[in-house]
């Protein structure tokens, strides 16, 4: 949802994007916890947090299959999605960046770059936020505004996408995010055991 006005994806195609994070996101949740056991050998409460935290899309779901291990590796995991989600701003100023070199204006005119002002509002917020001047009570009513807002806005995509855009999307992009859901599982799981034996 994040690249939608940076790219201008169209509606139906970003209801099927978010429809495929529910979908592998809610099977995470539990399968997650389910291999923690099997895995414990390898990694420690705090490892496996942040193998969650840096492979499972939502932070909602981050929270749900941390919590589901235990407290030290919701603790991480929240912590590693975190880290995760503040480097969507700088990611987001590039890809608007990158847009413009490859969308060139017609008629000789120069390509205007799509600035995500949300991306550079987060990053202020988050500064802003660093610092404690909000007392938590209203820090904690504003999440909670947040979240009503966000449910508003998912809600308004799907009121504008009819189900037949998302069966003429056929079974691509479902494979698609599966291919990507078991590559971040796998190969996720691959690359922070790697790190954690070089730091170790």
């Amino acid at each position: 949802m994040a690249t939608e006005p940076v790219v201008k994806a169209e509606a139906s195609k970003v209801t099927v994007a978010v429809a495929t994070v529910v979908i592998f996101g809610t099977i995470a949740i539990f399968l997650y916890p389910a291999m923690y056991p099997l895995l414990a050998h390898w990694f420690s409460p705090e490892t496996y947090g942040i193998y969650i935290g840096s492979t499972m899309h939502e932070v909602a779901q981050v929270v749900a299959a941390g919590h589901a291990i235990n407290p030290d590796a919701e603790n991480a995991a929240v912590i590693a999605k975190m880290l995760r989600v503040m480097m969507l701003a700088p990611f987001l100023i590039l890809l608007a960046a990158r847009v413009k070199q490859l969308s060139p204006a017609s008629g000789g005119e120069k390509s205007k770059i799509t600035i995500p002002w949300f991306a550079i509002l987060f990053i202020v917020v988050a500064i802003f936020n660093s610092f404690h001047f909000l007392p938590q009570s209203v820090v904690n009513m504003l999440v909670t505004l947040d979240t009503i807002l966000l449910a508003m806005a998912m809600a308004a995509l799907g009121l504008t996408t009819h189900v037949s855009a998302l069966k003429k999307a056929g079974a691509k992009p479902l494979l698609m995010a599966l291919l990507l859901f078991v590559w971040l599982i796998v190969g996720g799981g691959a690359i922070n055991l790697a790190i954690h034996a070089l730091m170790a």
